[in-house]
């Protein structure tokens, strides 16, 4: 028996006075609805569902559902309104095209209680602040900018912090290491500080292609020199990535905005443009800046110095045991004469590896200094008062000087080059490469 509002509350009045049966009889309900009522202090008495194993109705595809479930089994992709045609079209005068909601919720229920199809679970993400930053490519073919009248197609470089929301956009043309490294300085420079972990899809400049879990060498060391790790979703999975995809959308639409507001997609210079998306980026992230002040307080500094990238170089070590590399000459131990080697020129530092074994390491540009087989070059007391006289000239060029002297001593012959050092130092002149020559062959 269903009771009105008004009949329960005189059921809780009476019963604090009479006894049920009488309570429940002013109220107007049996004395069984009155002691459900009353165990549950007035609320409706709650009772379980019960499964119902009849229709209301007769169910108009029970004839065809084997089939047609066959069908939904062989192709999950299959809707509702591609088998109600099958049906129109198979059975002409059974069905109706207005059975096609019927059918919508037949197939429905099959997939929730029995199909194949699962949906990915996804488990709700706990931003902490200052823990990561995220970068990504976004292309941006649709908002039709123009420069100087000329479509500029183009990507962007999109940097954030999940937690604050704080982002950086970059205008690049491809996704390179080059732009993936250039992108990230320019962010945490503009930031002023790095979160301890760095996350990327599987870009090829951060992850080996193909692969899942490792990263490339460049890239771990790009990263090691701010502190950060680096790291990744799992392949086909972005929502890992979740927070600057999103905001890949978010930024674009928003520009949009603002270009339909400004009536133009046409800027005179790339750098207009770029200073639209300048100040684009500035009025956003205005509206971050409580919880970006929260990061701030908890992300890394800067390093001191700046990020290098080597110059790598493959060199045959000539018969005087040395190497040239971007123009400078450098001096390696003698057993390897005739290998192969691999150079990586460092803004301040030199690493000579053959194959993987570390041959040389020194300073720039004192590598002649570092050598440890250094006094092997000095063949003559001229030699080494010649080197002497250019380390008291310039410091700096003095090691790049005597190696040139060297070279020159093995194509012209020591002797002549020994004698030719020898007039130069007693004349009080610098003995330089360009001089030794001359001299020697005078």
């Amino acid at each position: 028996m269903t009771c009105t509002q008004k009949q329960i509350e005189l059921l809780l009045k009476y019963a604090t006075t009479y006894t049920k049966e009488v309570a429940a009889a002013k109220a107007g309900m049996s004395l069984s609805t009155a002691k459900r009522y009353l165990t549950t202090n007035g609320k409706k008495p709650f009772r379980l569902p019960t499964d119902r194993n009849w229709r209301t109705r007769r169910d108009p595809f029970e004839g065809v559902w084997a089939d047609l479930k066959a069908m939904l089994e062989r192709d999950q992709g299959l809707e509702a309104q591609t088998l109600m045609d099958w049906l129109l079209a198979s059975y002409p005068d059974q069905f109706n095209p207005g059975q096609v909601r019927t059918l919508r919720r037949r197939v429905h229920d099959w997939r929730v209680l029995e199909g194949p199809e699962r949906r990915e679970v996804m488990f709700a993400q706990t931003i902490v602040a200052a823990r990561q930053s995220q970068s990504d490519y976004t292309h941006c073919s649709e908002l039709e900018i123009l420069i100087d009248n000329q479509p500029f197609p183009h990507l962007l470089y999109h940097f954030m912090l999940p937690y604050s929301r704080w982002e950086f956009v970059w205008i690049c043309h491809t996704e390179s290491f080059e732009t993936l490294t250039k992108g990230y300085e320019l962010a945490v420079a503009k930031l002023g500080a790095v979160a301890p972990e760095h996350r990327t899809d599987n870009l090829a400049g951060a992850v080996p292609v193909g692969e899942h879990g490792t990263f490339q060498v460049r890239w771990m060391e790009f990263l090691k020199h701010y502190g950060v790790i680096p790291s990744s979703n799992n392949p086909g999975c972005s929502n890992e990535n979740g927070s600057v995809e999103k905001s890949n959308d978010l930024f674009k639409h928003a520009i949009d905005q603002r270009l339909r507001l400004r009536g133009d997609r046409n800027f005179r210079t790339v750098e207009d443009y770029e200073s639209y998306l300048e100040q684009a980026t500035l009025e956003r992230n205005r509206l971050r800046i409580s919880r970006l002040e929260e990061e701030l307080a908890l992300l890394i500094p800067l390093p001191k110095t700046e990020w290098y990238e080597p110059k790598q170089y493959s060199t045959t070590v000539t018969a005087w045991s040395t190497v040239s590399m971007s123009g400078v000459t450098y001096s390696v131990p003698s057993r390897y004469i005739g290998q192969k080697l691999r150079g990586l020129v460092f803004k301040d530092q030199v690493r000579i590896y053959y194959g993987r074994h570390l041959v040389m390491e020194c300073r720039k540009p004192g590598a002649f200094r570092n050598y440890q087989y250094r006094e092997e070059l000095f063949p003559r007391v001229v030699f080494r008062q010649a080197y002497d006289a250019l380390l008291a000239y310039d410091d700096e060029r003095a090691d790049k000087e005597y190696l040139r002297i060297l070279n020159q001593a093995a194509l012209d012959g020591e002797e002549s080059v020994a004698k030719a050092l020898a007039t130069l130092l007693e004349s009080r002149v610098l003995p330089a490469s360009v001089t030794c020559p001359r001299f020697g062959r005078h």
